[in-house]
């Protein structure tokens, strides 16, 4: 009597706005029961590390496998998102994948090729993939990309630049040790190759208010930063922004023209400041060093809202140190992809 409606039993998944239903087996979560029925669910790491299976939960109840605290933040929390590689029903649930409220574009899945490979630095390179049906996206979210053949298993890459041309887009990808589909793409295989586009997915976009911006980069993490500033350049945004880009040597820096024209036109106020960590004490370089963490109690206050993307330790450390300087939980927004959701 006391296992009724406990994860042991078969449930049904509802996904909002689409024909398909998902059927779950005994103590199966809702990303593997998707999985295993085919139907298109965003994913990658599989072990509540990446956020890429983030979803809302519109009714019903789950079990939650761990604690999803530590990767959602408090506005994730607080609308009832979920992990769905970490749920599993408890009832018959409905779920939605639409994590910006109505916004975005609804993700579609296309074929496409390679037409462009720019080296950015000695371990990222800007791919150009022209696709064959247009995918429309809010600046700021991110696609997953796979090799028919050759690299089944999705990877998430952020756009890199501001919606316009809904069939050429551009990503960044950093080589990653072992890393099949960032070995691909920094190869020269990548070139003219075939590939597969889906998305969009993910709700780092810019919110509505007239708040101050600190926004952190570090790595390819550029790419989702710059698509957001890059779009609200073309709106004509007049918020105050200053631009925390940690590097660890000059050598790592890049679109260091395409950013400070961005700093030039913007209607407000806006800072650029590249910090390095690693540079040598002996080199010609005169701006910040460090780490980004060390030049935040200039810029984060209370009204800030804080926009970041990059290594997980230095996210983690730059929400510690928000939080101290009394920038709220709602008014942090970050892509949390470890390399695991990136190789």
């Amino acid at each position: 009597m006391f296992g009724f409606l406990t994860p042991k039993d078969p449930q049904t998944v509802v996904i909002e706005g689409s024909e398909n239903t998902i059927q779950t087996q005994s103590k199966e979560t809702i990303l593997n029961a998707a999985l295993r029925q085919g139907v298109r669910f965003p994913h990658s790491c599989k072990v509540g590390g990446c956020a890429s299976c983030k979803c809302q939960l519109l009714e019903g109840e789950v079990k939650e496998l761990t604690e999803s605290a530590y990767i959602l933040s408090e506005e994730d929390l607080e609308n009832n998102m979920i992990l769905a590689c970490q749920a599993i029903p408890k009832t018959e649930v409905k779920i939605s994948l639409g994590a910006t409220n109505g916004k975005a574009p609804k993700p579609l899945q296309s074929a496409g090729k390679v037409i462009s490979q720019t080296r950015l630095t000695h371990d990222i390179v800007e791919l150009t993939i022209e696709t064959y049906q247009p995918i429309n996206f809010l600046a700021g979210q991110y696609a997953q990309l796979n090799v028919p053949g050759t690299i089944e298993e999705p990877r998430c890459y952020s756009f890199a630049e501001a919606p316009s041309n809904s069939k050429e887009l551009k990503f960044y990808i950093r080589q990653v040790e072992g890393g099949e589909m960032s070995t691909w793409a920094n190869g020269d295989q990548a070139l003219g190759g075939e590939l597969t586009v889906d998305g969009p997915y993910g709700d780092f976009y810019l919110r509505d208010s007239q708040a101050p911006m600190l926004m952190i980069a570090g790595g390819s993490g550029l790419a989702p930063v710059k698509s957001v500033l890059e779009d609200a350049l073309n709106f004509k945004n007049p918020r105050p922004v200053t631009f925390l880009f940690g590097a660890r040597t000059q050598a790592d820096l890049y679109c260091l023209k395409e950013l400070e024209s961005i700093a030039q036109n913007w209607a407000g106020a806006f800072e650029f400041i590249p910090v390095l960590s690693e540079e040598p004490e002996d080199s010609d370089w005169q701006g910040a060093r460090g780490m980004v963490t060390e030049f935040m109690d200039k810029y984060a206050t209370p009204e800030t809202q804080l926009y970041m993307c990059g290594p997980p330790p230095m996210l983690d450390a730059a929400e510690r140190k928000a939080r101290e300087l009394g920038v709220e939980g709602k008014n942090i927004f970050a892509d949390k992809f470890t390399d695991r959701s990136t190789r």
